[in-house]
């Protein structure tokens, strides 16, 4: 019997993921192993049972019993072990990846959605010669939370995951909560997949997350660029499972009997993206109709496709107008677009020029907000003799001689 639907739809996914990394990588697959392959010998010891199974606490009579192949063989109908040496839930005994081989590390909470994107990474990379480890991002922001990062990092472990890690961050304060915690967990990953030279790092986001996305981008008034919500890749980053739901991963956890670990701070309201998923997205699909969710993250797919072509043509515009200049104390930092060319083009695309200008001169991309761009969309566009516009980063806009100007204050 095959495994249960959500399991395999999981897997399928992670495998397309996979086999379009090792593409990009040039990484040589291996020769297809033979679907039953002898068990890899193990200490019985490694090799958990579930409590009240035939072999737990037990062990099979004569000579066998002190053979650790006997013995996984024996009890394998009943362990629970996956991952990339031993067996998974599906009973099949799986070959690992050789040591040195390239590496995938998948972001896990704990959770339903990286414990199953997880698991399924474990099965699917060694039939491709990629091994997989884990990192587990403590944020320090609950009591026990070290405690149960520890916990999350030897049950991956257990599954088959090498390296795996449980590394603690400093929350800030910038941007507030959930963007500072977001800070700190992207540089943990950052740093692990740079340490461990690894192809990439699997985030277990599925279509609710995408959903939630949207939804936060249009009350906050974002342009296509955030209501394209999550890219499937971005850099090392890859959102295998972007096309299920959070429901396919719980099931898969079930059948697959991982234990996940729920993050109050999901349930929390003081949080806006839990407001969103337990209070706005319920509304919606009451009164609109069940599917919500699906066109949400069909209308992030659609529009990508168009800020994707956007950022295209201003970037091939930006090339042509872009002129960078030094500043009064001939430094660099200071660069110089023409008012007249800017004023031909579409506005979604000159204010994406505009943008790409202000973040080349030292602009955060996480503080430069739509409102920034239309006040300096004026200088081109409405112009009445208005002065220079502050941006946040210290950069300054001016338009002067028939150009805009920008450039740092401390320039």
């Amino acid at each position: 019997m095959g495994p249960h639907p959500a399991v395999a739809a999981i897997r399928l996914a992670v495998r397309r993921a996979l086999m379009d990394l090792a593409a990009e990588a040039a990484v040589p697959i291996p020769a297809a192993a033979p679907r039953r392959a002898a068990p890899i010998p193990v200490p019985t010891a490694a090799v958990p049972t579930p409590v009240g199974s035939a072999c737990a606490g037990s062990a099979p009579a004569g000579p066998a019993a002190t053979s650790p192949v006997a013995a996984a063989s024996v009890c394998a109908p009943s362990t629970v072990l996956i991952g990339n040496a031993r067996r998974h839930p599906s009973g099949l005994p799986r070959i690992p990846a050789a040591p040195g081989s390239p590496l995938v590390l998948v972001a896990v909470s704990g959770g339903a959605d990286s414990m199953a994107l997880a698991i399924a990474t474990a099965f699917e990379a060694p039939k491709l010669g990629l091994r997989v480890g884990a990192v587990t991002v403590d944020h320090g922001l609950q009591s026990g939370s070290a405690e149960r990062a520890r916990q999350v990092a030897e049950r991956l472990r257990a599954l088959g995951l090498d390296p795996v890690e449980a590394v603690p961050v400093r929350v800030g304060r910038q941007g507030g909560p959930e963007s500072a915690a977001r800070d700190a967990r992207y540089a943990a990953l950052d740093e692990a997949a740079d340490r461990h030279q690894a192809l990439a790092v699997f985030l277990g986001h599925t279509r609710d997350d995408q959903a939630e996305t949207v939804l936060l981008g249009l009350a906050r008034g974002s342009g296509a660029r955030s209501l394209a919500g999550m890219p499937a890749q971005k850099g090392r980053y890859r959102r295998p499972l972007l096309d299920l739901d959070r429901a396919a991963t719980r099931q898969a956890c079930a059948a697959q009997s991982i234990p996940v670990w729920d993050d109050p701070h999901n349930l929390d309201p003081a949080y806006t993206r839990a407001r969103v998923r337990h209070e706005v997205l319920p509304v919606l699909e009451k009164h609109l109709g069940h599917g919500v969710v699906e066109a949400l993250a069909r209308t992030a797919r659609l529009f990508r496709d168009d800020a994707d072509a956007l950022d295209q043509w201003a970037g091939r515009a930006e090339q042509e107008l872009y002129r960078p200049e030094q500043g009064p104390d001939r430094s660099a930092g200071q660069g110089v677009l023409p008012v007249a060319a800017l004023a031909e083009l579409p506005a979604a695309v000159r204010r994406r020029v505009l943008r790409r200008a202000a973040l080349r001169t030292g602009s955060p991309a996480g503080d430069l907000f739509a409102r920034h761009l239309e006040t300096v969309d004026l200088l081109v566009t409405g112009w009445r003799g208005q002065g220079p516009l502050q941006l946040p980063g210290g950069v300054e806009v001016t338009r002067r001689c028939g150009n805009l100007v920008f450039r740092r204050q401390d320039d």
